[in-house]
């Protein structure tokens, strides 16, 4: 699919139909993207060095991101999922998740946070630029391993990209076409992971294996499609009890592991794709209520 949306915009040329192929492209890179976390989680290669060539292959080279770095940043979250002190993707940023984070939050951020429902799928079309920012802050940090070599992968991805774009395209084309691909990439890319947590309970820290996975994931329904579009996340509690699990036997393990929490008395959270992001908005709603409530 990367080599074929390439190739279509080589054959189209400067024509205002590249972007289209600029929204087939977000998608792709989405897809790429969730091969990386596949490949970073040892799914696909038994051994560190082969996963580490790919992931770096399929991040840095074909995406534009820092596979160590969020190789890194996504073990962490593993850890402590939903803990509002150790998983870094629900300590307070430009989104709150937690409702301790909103006291005192003034200007931009306030302003965010008492609308962060309604702004959350127009923020996502900056996740894609935000990623390479996190990448590049990451990559200046001394005690982050082979930066080096991921900084000239990432380089050579940045100058390919520009040169494509700048040498097929009109600049006004090039610049819709940057604006459009890394929109849907942000989207989509966003939406694929918001299901698997938001809105689901905060741990204390003190729960066993078991309940510190299974409690604060949610999977998606939706059949064959769904598997497809959200590249295995959807089975999250599965994924979470068995990371290096490769995502086609996720399925197959599911009923099994559906089954054990029933007997263990455990909640096993799942719900339609819709109604997981009526239940994440929900949550982002509530977590501004006492911005808005002061205002």
């Amino acid at each position: 699919m990367l080599a074929g949306a390439w190739a279509a915009f080589v054959l189209i040329g400067s024509s205002w139909w590249t972007v289209a192929v600029a929204a087939l492209l977000g998608i792709v890179f989405s897809q790429v993207a969730l091969l990386a976390h596949d490949i970073a989680h040892r799914q696909v290669f038994r051994t560190k060095k082969p996963s580490e060539v790919a992931g770096r292959i399929a991040a840095d080279v074909a995406v534009g991101m820092s596979y160590g770095w969020w190789m890194e940043k996504h073990t962490r979250h593993h850890n402590n999922p939903n803990h509002d002190d150790l998983d870094p993707d629900v300590q307070p940023e430009l989104l709150i998740w937690a409702t301790e984070s909103a006291w005192g939050r003034r200007g931009i951020k306030g302003f965010v946070n008492r609308h962060q429902a309604g702004l959350f799928f127009p923020l996502l079309t900056l996740l894609s630029i935000d990623l390479r920012i996190s990448s590049i802050k990451a990559l200046r940090r001394p005690g982050m391993k082979r930066r080096g070599l991921e900084a000239v992968l990432m380089a050579m991805h940045l100058v390919a990209y520009v040169t494509a774009l700048l040498l097929v395209l009109s600049p006004l084309q090039a610049l819709v076409f940057f604006l459009v691909h890394h929109a849907v990439f942000g989207v989509y890319l966003g939406m694929t992971f918001a299901p698997n947590h938001k809105g689901m309970p905060h741990p204390t820290g003190h729960e066993d294996y078991l309940r510190k996975q299974v409690l604060t994931s949610r999977n998606v329904t939706g059949g064959r499609l769904t598997d497809v579009a959200l590249g295995g996340p959807n089975y999250q509690i599965e994924h979470h009890l068995f990371p290096a699990m490769p995502t086609p036997n996720l399925p197959k393990a599911q009923p099994i592991v559906q089954a054990y929490c029933e007997r263990a008395g455990v909640p096993y959270e799942e719900t339609s794709l819709v109604e997981s992001y009526r239940q994440a908005l929900r949550h982002l709603h509530a977590v501004g209520a006492p911005l808005r409530d002061a205002r």
